[in-house]
């Protein structure tokens, strides 16, 4: 059976280090701590971003080969510690085991993907001779990498958020010092790990679990060049603000919507929906909070979820059996527990769930909700979805912006004219037909609107985002 150690490292300037074992994670269905982490003080965050400005322009002058063979070593190591890294990651974040090789798969892909684009970043040969003046003038531009970069990574997705930042960094020659989620730190740590082993210049990456305390070094260090945060709007917006005059790349959160029209699929839609909704006790910010119904197939499409919901199994991430897990804390557990009693008390219908146990939040459907409570205002990040009845296309898709987030939206319909009509009309980041908003391949364009963030992830998008164009102008006599 896989077994963790009880002490882990971080990583400073390429290298391990040990200087306490002040960071306790726990087995988040147990409460137990699991193991202990380094933690990194403010001397020791501003020494990793010393070490990435030292080391940048040996990382820009890593040959696209070089670059490659490094996500590589990554990729194959993943593979032969991929046992591990699931277990990691169901032990920290409480992730069923199956969400969590999942999750593993993903990681893979990301430095796969990663691997492939680092050797296809191009540029461009632009004439210029638009004007008599600009006549024997050409231009040439390139990408060049941005610097040192700062990476925030979440909670929900220890190893492949932390990933969606590391490989595209890599991929264009980018140094890194990287603040993963107090809670799941150990994702990125074992990513540090497997990095360690390459040739990478040294102070290419520092992973360095922290302390809020000497933290802002993260967000408000000039020699930084861009920030990537993915997290809550509240600490995104708040980070974005004190950043300076770096790059600001936002994954915040959403309250994703899924409509399903009267000519869906139900059956195909059910699976879907359950998944969208109560994967990893839909800790995701895609995860199907709003679930829009024709009101032809209301009455069925309502049966069909509730009854489909109660057969879900609730427990131990570590049973293959097991569907819902804990969420991140109880504390978490309790305020989305308050929500739903919020709801209920103002008039809502709790179809099912709705009973919590520590940390174990059963999952919970709920209709008639006030659009005014918070369950449905905000980003629920639980497993709860809201169920509403709609009779005209239009309203649907108003339903769908009446947030102020705009992450990715979901529509199961057969009908071509409503998929591009949602496309143009919705205000979101993205728009899934006949899935639910929570699809996502790693290669894919990821991002969102309004207060769902800024930028997008997907390796090659990143990579653009971590890069400048630098630009070449001949004057040919």
């Amino acid at each position: 059976m896989t077994t963790l150690k009880s002490i882990y490292p971080l990583y400073l300037n390429n290298k391990a280090a040990q200087p306490n074992t002040d960071l306790e994670v726990t087995d988040k269905f147990t409460g137990e701590v699991a193991f202990r982490v380094a933690q990194a003080d403010a001397a020791t965050i501003n020494e990793g971003i010393a070490g990435a400005v030292r080391a940048a322009e040996s990382m820009a002058r890593m040959a696209s080969y070089e670059r490659q063979a490094v996500l590589q070593h990554c990729v194959d190591r993943f593979k032969q510690r991929y046992d591990e890294l699931a277990y990691a990651l169901c032990v920290e974040a409480g992730k069923p085991i199956k969400d969590s090789e999942g999750e593993v798969g993903r990681l893979i892909d990301t430095f796969r993907i990663a691997a492939e684009e680092s050797v296809r970043m191009t540029g461009e040969v632009q004439p210029l001779d638009i004007s008599p003046r600009a006549k024997g003038y050409q231009g040439i531009w390139k990408r060049v990498p941005i610097g040192p970069c700062s990476f925030i990574s979440p909670f929900n997705f220890p190893l492949n958020l932390a990933a969606h930042k590391i490989a595209p960094a890599l991929a264009v020659g980018c140094p890194f010092v990287m603040k993963p989620a107090s809670r799941t730190p150990l994702g990125a740590i074992i990513i540090g790990e497997v990095l360690a082993e390459t040739d990478l210049p040294e102070g290419a990456f520092s992973i360095l679990p922290a302390h809020r305390e000497g933290a802002d070094l993260f967000t408000e260090d000039d020699r930084l060049k861009l920030l990537s945060f993915t997290g809550s709007p509240g600490v995104g917006w708040e980070l974005k603000a004190k950043a300076g005059k770096k790059k600001v790349v936002l994954e915040l959160g959403g309250n994703a919507a899924v409509i399903i029209d009267h000519d869906a699929d139900l059956d195909d839609a059910l699976e879907r929906v359950i998944f969208g909704a109560f994967y990893q006790s839909g800790q995701s910010c895609i995860g199907v909070q709003r679930i829009i119904i024709h009101e032809a197939v209301y009455d069925r499409f309502r049966d069909m979820l509730v009854a489909k919901t109660k057969t879900l199994v609730a427990g131990d991430p570590k049973d293959r059996a097991t569907f819902i897990g804990p969420m991140i804390s109880e504390g978490e557990a309790r305020r989305l527990d308050g929500w739903i009693q919020q709801a209920a008390s103002g008039g809502a219908t709790l179809l099912c769930g709705g009973k919590r146990e520590g940390a174990m939040l059963e999952a919970t459907l709920l209709e008639k909700v006030d659009r005014a409570s918070a369950v449905y205002r905000e980003e629920a990040f639980g497993p709860v979805a809201l169920l509403s009845k709609f009779s005209s296309f239009d309203a649907a898709l108003a339903e769908v912006n009446d947030s102020k987030f705009g992450l990715q939206a979901g529509i199961f319909t057969r009908d071509l004219f409503k998929m591009f009509d949602a496309w143009d009309r919705l205000e979101v980041g993205g728009v899934v037909i006949n899935d639910v908003p929570s699809y996502r391949v790693d290669n894919m364009p990821y991002g969102g609107v309004k207060d769902s963030g800024l930028g997008r992830e997907g390796i090659r998008f990143a990579m653009e985002d971590m890069t400048e164009i630098r630009n070449l102008v001949i004057r040919r006599r």
